[in-house]
């Protein structure tokens, strides 16, 4: 009887550790002065953080990226409603610039 109770507890316990939240969607404006083809920016974007897409619109969007640099040297920014910078990186790869991103968004605003 012990061991089908710690069984139960340790699935349980699984089950709620798997259970995470959602990412809420949201969108980017890219900044005119970003120099980083914004269609390898969706295609690691698509991958790494399908919630958070490219926008347009910098009304509707939620944040606005800044993308800067070349291969070897990519530096991201991300950037408030009032043009508050609250978040960079700097990276070697533009998949681990997005990832850091993608990371920065889902963990703070959820």
């Amino acid at each position: 009887m012990r061991t089908v109770t710690l069984g139960l507890a340790m699935l349980l316990l699984a089950g709620a550790a798997c259970a995470q939240p959602e990412p809420r969607p949201m969108k980017l404006v890219l900044s005119r002065h970003s120099t980083v083809d914004p269609v390898e920016i969706m295609k690691h974007l698509s991958r790494k953080c399908p919630n958070v897409t490219l926008t347009n619109n910098s009304r509707q969007s939620d944040f606005m990226l800044y993308a800067g640099g070349w291969s070897g040297s990519y530096r991201f920014m991300v950037i408030a409603h009032g043009g508050d910078t609250i978040y960079a990186t700097e990276t070697t790869l533009l998949s681990n610039a997005v990832k850091d991103v993608c990371q920065f968004l889902n963990k703070t605003h959820q």
